[in-house]
């Protein structure tokens, strides 16, 4: 078994740092475009039909199978997006607190009005930069100061323009077993609308005590349950 991991946003595959040695099983975390490894494309030109290229491309580069694919926050809308693609290699689709609005919706609209409102205000000139307090209070409320410390490290710009274009949950009709985990301290996607993403998603739904960011505040929660749900 093998593990995919794709970050929200506003952050890279470094996120995923904490939980990577804990998962038993080959592990590809992926730097989604303008970011990491991919840090040379300019994030405010960044379009979700690139994001599931780049998803697509690492697992095949590195020819992996018997995937569980692992979605968390913002990446739940490119999840659908490459479902139909890899699903030869897919054996379980996980979606962490994912945002998955309705199909043909934007993201924007979907979102909590309180976390709407600070994300639009971090949107400037195409780029959206999370302020650090902002950020603090929506990714870190369940953190002691380390984590925090550790995870405003990790937070880089982002295309703006993503939370406005139209989602594709054309993928999400692949016959692949999923499971949505929801996290009951999450501030920055609270869990009623987690509840209306897992329905949309369907499969299993497994339940987190942790805030947004559980792969940083309980790895080995998070660990436990991935390496279990698909045996």
């Amino acid at each position: 078994m093998s593990f995919v991991l794709v970050h929200g946003a506003g952050m890279g595959a470094s996120c995923w740092a904490p939980l990577l040695p804990l998962l038993e099983g080959d592990t590809l975390a992926i730097d989604l475009p303008g970011r990491g490894g991919r840090r040379s494309v300019d994030p405010r030109s960044v379009t979700l039909d690139d994001c599931a290229a780049a998803v697509i491309d690492d697992v095949e580069a590195a020819n992996l199978g018997d995937v569980v694919l692992v979605a968390h926050s913002f990446a739940g809308v490119t999840a659908p997006r490459v479902m139909q693609a890899l699903a030869h290699r897919l054996r379980h689709v996980v979606f962490l607190s994912a945002v998955v609005p309705p199909d043909g919706t934007r993201v924007i609209d979907q979102i909590d009005p309180d976390v709407r409102a600070a994300v639009e205000a971090s949107i400037e000139d195409g780029a959206y930069r999370q302020d650090p307090m902002g950020a603090a209070a929506m990714l870190c409320n369940d953190m002691d100061a380390e984590q925090t410390e550790w995870m405003i490290a990790q937070l880089v710009d982002d295309c703006g323009a993503l939370l406005t274009e139209s989602v594709d949950l054309s993928g999400l009709r692949a016959d692949i077993p999923r499971t949505y985990v929801r996290l009951s301290k999450d501030t920055c996607y609270p869990p009623q609308l987690q509840e209306r993403s897992a329905v949309l998603v369907g499969g299993d739904t497994a339940f987190l005590e942790s805030g947004h960011m559980a792969m940083v505040t309980m790895p080995d929660r998070v660990a436990a349950l991935l390496n279990g749900v698909a045996p």
